[in-house]
């Protein structure tokens, strides 16, 4: 078993170095050997969304059967839905519209960003209506993201569809832009903002660019957002030097820093690719991915490019 993982990897690399691009070299540095994460049900069905407008609220949970005991209720549990239009049988995604309270910038013009992108919702979970003969609906929850709360919104199921296996592929590091769709992550699942392998972010680019559910987005970073980071700006601003260099460099120098050797403009390093994402839901003009590589920190404000060899 070993061995036969082994040849694979072998064979992989291979033709990787077989087909690298002209004016590179193929090596694990800059090629490593990508291997995706595949989303589970559970990432595809949680994975939450960004919608340019706010969905409608008519229909929500009013409460459950241990009220005002209980106010979080899981897999299982009775609640009850206020509203119109419930049938025995139905089945309801409920869902939670979401807000910042901590109303902190990730990245520059964060907030601007995504009051233009949408209102973020959290998938919550989902209910099948078993009875209607009262002025609320009894429903029971047959699968929970997170706990549902008294105020969620109801809204009809629809089966989503699953992202189909990927084999492994090179992971071009330094690719050159070039790709007809591109735009930014706006903010992640949770509101994280440095994310990595499994988790969610969501990006100002759907259905309206040609984007669909299995499509790859690589998401790329310029040095230019390290320098603006407060926090990564930091080691800009610390010594890089050896101190028996007689010429010491520096990195985008103030008035006062420059040193006596070449001064280092980041704008003028090779962008850098830190991970892959696949497309798990869009709408007309979001999309909702998950990341299943990443070489480094995937952070909000990154911005993201279709991957034309993932396609």
């Amino acid at each position: 078993m070993a061995a036969s993982a082994w040849a694979q990897t072998a064979s992989d690399a291979a033709s990787a170095v077989a087909t690298a691009p002209e004016g590179t070299i193929a090596t694990s540095a800059n090629f490593p050997i990508q291997r995706v994460q595949m989303p589970t049900y559970a990432d595809i069905y949680c994975a939450g969304f960004i919608n340019r407008q706010s969905l409608p609220d008519a229909n929500y949970v009013a409460g459950g059967l241990q009220t005002p005991s209980t106010t979080k209720f899981v897999r299982g549990d009775v609640v009850y839905l206020k509203g119109q239009g419930y049938t025995p049988g139905a089945e309801y995604e409920i869902i939670r519209a979401l807000r910042d309270i901590n109303e902190y910038e990730m990245f520059p013009g964060q907030k601007k960003l995504l009051k233009a992108t949408g209102q973020p919702y959290e998938e919550v979970g989902r209910v099948r209506i078993i009875d209607t003969r009262s002025k609320a609906a009894v429903a029971q929850i047959e699968y929970s993201c997170d706990p549902i709360n008294p105020g969620d919104t109801a809204i009809p199921f629809a089966e989503k569809t699953m992202v189909p296996f990927h084999a492994p592929l090179r992971f071009d590091r330094f690719l050159p832009t070039g790709s007809k769709v591109s735009g930014r992550v706006v903010m992640g699942k949770d509101f994280d903002s440095t994310l990595g392998t499994g988790q969610k972010v969501y990006f100002n680019v759907g259905t309206n660019q040609g984007v669909k559910v299995g499509d790859y987005f690589r998401a790329v970073r310029n040095y230019d957002a390290d320098l603006h980071d407060p926090v990564d700006s930091l080691s800009f601003r610390a010594s890089v030097s050896e101190d028996t260099q007689k010429k010491q460099p520096s990195f985008d120098p103030g008035l006062w820093e420059r040193g006596n050797g070449p001064v280092i403009h980041v704008r003028d390093l090779p962008r850098r690719a830190v991970g892959e994402i696949v497309v798990i839901g869009t709408t007309p003009t979001t999309a909702t991915g998950m990341i299943v590589f990443a070489m480094e920190d995937v952070h909000a404000g990154d911005n993201v490019e279709l991957d034309d060899q993932n396609q």
